[in-house]
């Protein structure tokens, strides 16, 4: 597909003025800036931008990279459901159905209803969190976390993937362009092997893993939001604290990085999980779901 985007001139306008009032720092982080940064965390290998929408594509793999985002959308009813099906028409030139990824936070207001009035099914109910990062109240990395920053790491990846396989064709391939697409902090933990309860790897690396994570660092605003994600624990691993250890370290090493925000996002109903976030500190901060034609084949979210 290379389709032209379109966009009116108070289309540009809008975004003009949302550019000249940046936030001061991640923090204030609202509306255009806080879109862009969580398509900037979990970067997809495609995007088209049409009529206001963000149409990201990657082979199929997740929803969260392989859906339809309102960045600066028309609020008109008429020429938002003239985006709709213009970004329905693209996807049915490739046999694809559209799926959308509608935030309560950031309109348009009736893209929901205009969604759930086409037939469209709503599906991945989750919650958005964030905590501002104080490098000086941050706790310390977790002794015995392996650390990379920056670029992809191979070995990293090859944990996660142990940890957290995704099913499909060509999924290995697409998480890892995926991941690559944006620096980040990349932490892992592994097993000393002794069994005790207690066996955390002191670093050497000889052992299997048993936990990792990851935190995208994205421009949000003036300042840096780090986007957690990517945080997987061995299932016969799960309630010894592995999971608290590794965003820790992650929150850490992402504020020691310049990041003065996390983000990251909960499937509502994972009940552990946010509770393991709000003890960090975590606050919703909103929440969204995703709109899929009636019929779309199911798709994995990250």
């Amino acid at each position: 597909m290379s389709p032209r985007s379109r966009r009116t001139s108070s289309q540009a306008d809008r975004r003009s003025a949302r550019h000249s009032a940046r936030p001061a720092s991640g923090r204030a982080l609202g509306g255009y800036h806080l879109v862009e940064a969580l398509i900037a965390g979990w970067r997809p290998l495609q995007r088209l931008d049409v009529d206001g929408f963000a149409l990201l594509r990657s082979r199929g793999i997740t929803r969260r990279a392989n859906s339809a985002v309102a960045v600066d959308a028309p609020s008109d009813e008429a020429s938002l459901l003239a985006a709709v099906e213009r970004i329905e028409g693209l996807l049915a030139m490739t046999g694809e159905q559209a799926c959308f990824r509608v935030l309560d936070a950031h309109g348009p207001e009736t893209l929901d209803s205009l969604l759930a009035a086409r037939g469209y099914d709503a599906t991945g109910h989750s919650t958005l969190l964030e905590l501002p990062l104080d490098r000086a109240r941050t706790a310390a990395p977790h002794p015995s976390a392996e650390i990379r920053t920056g670029a992809l790491d191979e070995d990293w990846f090859e944990a996660a993937w142990s940890l957290a396989p995704r099913d499909g064709d060509d999924a290995r391939a697409t998480m890892h362009d995926i991941l690559a697409g944006t620096p980040s902090v990349q932490v892992l933990l592994r097993s000393n092997g002794n069994g005790n309860g207690d066996d955390v790897d002191d670093g050497g690396g000889g052992g299997a893993p048993v936990a990792v994570g990851r935190a995208a660092l994205v421009e949000a605003g003036r300042g840096t939001a780090a986007i957690l994600n990517m945080i997987a624990v061995d299932p016969q691993r799960r309630r010894e604290g592995l999971g608290r250890a590794v965003s820790q370290t992650l929150l850490a090493i992402a504020a020691v990085q310049g990041a003065d925000l996390a983000l990251l996002e909960v499937e509502q109903g994972n009940a552990p999980a946010a509770a393991l976030y709000q003890g960090l500190g975590f606050h919703p901060r909103g929440s969204y779901h995703y709109r899929k034609q009636a019929g779309a084949p199911p798709t994995p979210d990250s």
